[in-house]
């Protein structure tokens, strides 16, 4: 009888590793993907307020748009503190590309965290739950934010993230299925893969980057 390998609070790169093993004896069409593009990335990030920053101009973006914004945001600020973009408000941070929105999202942000109204380390200390619904409760912070966060900065193992356009066109290419798959059909897919969808979702990051998507 094969050993049972419980995820540990915040996954390493041995506990990915061993999570990539046991799913793919868990499902053949994760186990083709580890053959053919081996091991994911960790795609691992800092915890805190920049990474936060990061993610909010992910937001219907592409990963190398966001890239580029947030290069320039930090450049122009100096540094990527509570304080520096606070200090800048909504308009002076439109002038370095942010739309409106999210300017007054990560302005809002900046001072929730200056202000102790948004503990980042508390929200990492805390039970997911609590910590999720702290995050939720900010403007700007929908679903798909917190799940990233969850999953790259907090390595949490069994996030599976909501409305990711990559992860529905990879399921559908895995699975073969006739289009992209909406919430709940991704939820019941995913379902057996817990607790290690984290880990799936590397996966199929893997092979949809690999496919030349971007």
């Amino acid at each position: 009888m094969p050993r049972i390998i419980e995820p540990p609070r915040a996954l390493t790169h041995a506990t990915l590793a061993a999570g990539a093993r046991v799913l793919a004896r868990r499902d053949p069409d994760l186990a083709d993907l580890f053959r053919r593009h081996g091991m994911p990335p960790m795609w691992a990030r800092r915890p805190g307020f920049a990474t936060l920053i990061h993610i909010v101009l992910e937001q219907q973006v592409s990963i190398a748009a966001a890239r580029t914004l947030f290069r320039r945001l930090s450049r122009e600020l100096g540094e990527m503190t509570p304080h520096a973009v606070a200090a800048h408000g909504v308009a002076r941070l439109r002038r370095f590309g942010l739309t409106r929105q999210k300017a007054s999202y990560c302005h809002e942000l900046a001072l929730a965290v200056q202000h102790g109204r948004l503990d980042l380390g508390g929200v990492a200390r805390a039970a997911d739950a609590e910590g999720r619904e702290t995050l939720l409760a900010m403007r700007g912070l929908g679903p798909w934010s917190v799940d990233i966060y969850y999953l790259m900065a907090l390595r949490r193992p069994d996030v599976w993230p909501r409305g990711d356009l990559a992860l529905a066109v990879a399921m559908r290419d895995v699975k073969q299925l006739a289009g992209r798959p909406g919430h709940v059909e991704q939820q019941e897919i995913s379902a057996p893969w817990a607790p290690w969808r984290s880990v799936a979702a590397r996966l199929l990051w893997h092979y949809y980057l690999s496919a030349g998507n971007s």
